[in-house]
């Protein structure tokens, strides 16, 4: 899946946004390859995978979009 940063919070955690869907991904820091979450601007394309948690759908393998 392909989205934007659209929230970074000082608390190591964050929200993507999806094209065409309403509704905004969490991810935490430990979902991130490759990249630090202090590298992370609001804005920046990721690529990521949807997988299923307790509290809803949620991004992991969170990517730096090449």
């Amino acid at each position: 899946m392909i989205g934007k940063i659209k929230t970074l919070t000082d608390k190591g955690f964050g929200f993507i946004s999806q094209e065409g869907e309403d509704k905004e991904l969490f991810f935490h820091s430990n979902d991130l390859v490759d990249v630090t979450f202090d590298e992370l601007k609001v804005g920046d394309e990721v690529t990521f995978d949807v997988v299923s948690s307790d509290k809803g759908p949620r991004a992991e393998n969170v990517k730096l979009a090449k």
